[in-house]
């Protein structure tokens, strides 16, 4: 019986296992699980910024629209 049986795991999961932990640990190269989640966030963040921004930019058109239209009324 195999190891992955064993822990009630498929073959597969059990390699992705080994070779994750390969790589946190330095042994194998790739992208750590840290320095993966911490780009992750980055991204995320630096997506919900680009989109404040849009809106924020939308915003001051609109207002600055606004204001023109009431000082040329």
């Amino acid at each position: 019986m195999s190891i992955a049986a064993k822990i009630g795991c498929t073959p597969q999961t059990l390699n992705d296992w080994v070779k994750k932990a390969e790589v946190d640990s330095g042994q194998r190269a790739g992208v750590p699980t840290e320095m993966a989640e911490k780009m992750k966030a980055l991204e995320r963040e630096n997506r919900e910024l680009r989109q404040a921004n849009e809106i924020l930019r939308k915003a001051s058109a609109y207002f600055a629209m606004a204001e023109f239209d009431r000082r040329s009324k």
